[in-house]
């Protein structure tokens, strides 16, 4: 926002551009593009974009985060426009030093290179500091209104801001679940157990529990459990083709969706349809187990990967620890 703000003051006419991946969205980008009056394009690059986070060129920050690769392609997505609209240059926020690993020096650099940029990529906020651009040298921006922010305060921004009268704008660490330390765990192990997952995978990850269920045969199955009922209806509306939705009878708890379980051809016949609350779920199986108080790390693997879903279903339900419970359970077709 404060790159857009320097340039539209320089009578410069600006056009926003937001990237749409499995881990980051346009919320952020259209409340800025609103409040600055100026075009926004929101490219969706999910495919590649994942592509790229399974296999970084220029390897992770501190979580899951390929930041040089991710700005690379995104910069090299926003020069194929600009030559494609006829844009003069490309501009972004980015200050010097503000990331120690994706913002020093040598890395804007190879993120210019990597994109085909060199020259052609302006930073407002620390030019002075940087070398100059073809835009600077023909005398398209004026290189003495540009600024030489550095470092990792945010000070001289927020103050830049006030005086700008910009008061809606995110904080500074959001916006990406590749950052997030917890998340980051969820998607190593997503890759490690499944490389050739799918952009589908990835959404489910984002919500619920998360557990590997490991058969004897070393078959891994994802179980994701919810943890309210927002969270029950989210899962099973991204359910697909060949998921299972567990959720128990009689008792109020959440819904657990396993994906790459194979339901057993020898699995009970449903039992009858009065031990089920009518209309929640049409034609399911049952099964009955006995949950334990305490959760025993053991139970993940184990030949019965259904009851262990259940096992875990009923656990996070506090009301069935030590109980006997009845679970339906239903493949999607």
């Amino acid at each position: 926002m404060l790159a857009a703000k320097i340039l539209i003051e320089q009578g410069v006419e600006v056009t926003g551009i937001t990237f749409v991946s499995h881990f980051f969205g346009a919320i952020n980008a259209r409340r800025a593009a609103k409040q600055l009056g100026v075009k926004l394009i929101e490219y969706d690059f999910k495919d590649e974009h994942l592509s790229m986070v399974k296999r970084p060129a220029h390897g992770y920050g501190s979580n899951m985060n390929p930041c040089i690769d991710c700005h690379a392609l995104m910069l090299l997505k926003a020069r194929e426009l600009m030559e494609t609209e006829h844009y003069d240059f490309i501009a972004t926020g980015e200050v010097l030093g503000q990331r120690p690993m994706s913002q020093n020096k040598d890395a804007l650099q190879l993120v210019a290179k990597i994109s085909g940029l060199t020259g052609r990529l302006l930073r407002p906020l620390s030019a002075k500091l940087l070398d100059l651009t073809e835009a600077e040298k023909l005398g398209k921006i004026r290189r003495e209104e540009l600024l030489t922010i550095s470092g990792r305060s945010r000070k001289r921004q927020v103050e830049l801001a006030a005086s700008y009268g910009l008061k809606d704008y995110p904080s500074p660490a959001g916006g990406c679940l590749l950052t997030d330390p917890a998340f980051g765990q969820r998607l190593g192990d997503l890759f490690r157990n499944w490389p050739d997952c799918t952009g589908g995978d990835i959404e489910i990850i984002k919500f619920g529990r998360v557990h590997w269920l490991i058969g004897t045969d070393g078959k891994k199955t994802l179980a994701v459990i919810g943890r309210d009922e927002k969270e029950n209806k989210i899962l099973d509306k991204l359910a697909r083709a060949e998921d299972t939705i567990i959720e128990l009878t009689d008792l109020n708890g959440p819904t657990t969706l396993l994906r790459n379980f194979q339901t057993d051809p020898k699995s009970p016949p449903a039992s009858p349809a009065i031990a089920w609350r009518a209309g929640k779920i049409e034609n399911p199986n049952f099964i009955e187990v006995k949950i334990p108080k305490d959760l025993d790390k053991k139970i993940f693997i184990k030949e019965n990967i259904l009851e262990v879903a259940v096992l875990l279903t009923g656990y996070y339900s506090p009301k069935a620890r030590g109980k006997s419970v009845k679970a339906a359970y239903r493949r999607i077709e």
